[in-house]
């Protein structure tokens, strides 16, 4: 019989790397998308904003599928829309002036009463 040899401990097989859903298969050049909630809240909007205009295909998006998803691209498109002046041109405000107080008297005309004329002088027809 051979020797009574130590036997060799067997070790565990080296544990799989736990990936972060955050840094799973990210390099520094893959892209990061944001989902609806983050991209709300880095954009300090409520979600259902930027769920309705991202599903009107207001405002630049990424689907996945069914799944909506924002790129840092898209996020920077969105605030640089935001911060173009409003086109179009509202209408100005009427100012209000209290019934009967005109401020100028002299920008309004003036109503004068008609002379008095003999009306029986001035009529063609015989009366």
């Amino acid at each position: 019989m051979p020797a009574n040899l130590p036997r060799a401990r067997r070790r565990p097989p080296p544990a799989a790397p736990t990936l972060d859903h955050r840094t799973a298969g990210h390099d520094e050049q893959e892209p990061q998308l944001y989902t609806p909630a983050e991209a709300a809240a880095r954009l300090r909007v409520p979600e259902s904003w930027l769920r309705r205009r991202a599903g009107r295909r207001q405002i630049p998006c990424t689907f996945l599928g069914k799944h909506l998803r924002f790129s840092p691209a898209d996020l920077a498109a969105i605030i640089a829309a935001a911060a173009q002046p409003p086109t179009g041109r509202r209408g100005t405000r009427r100012r209000r002036h209290p019934a009967g107080d005109l401020p100028h008297p002299d920008s309004h005309a003036s109503i004068t009463p008609a002379p008095d004329t003999d009306r029986a002088e001035t009529t063609p027809w015989p009366g």
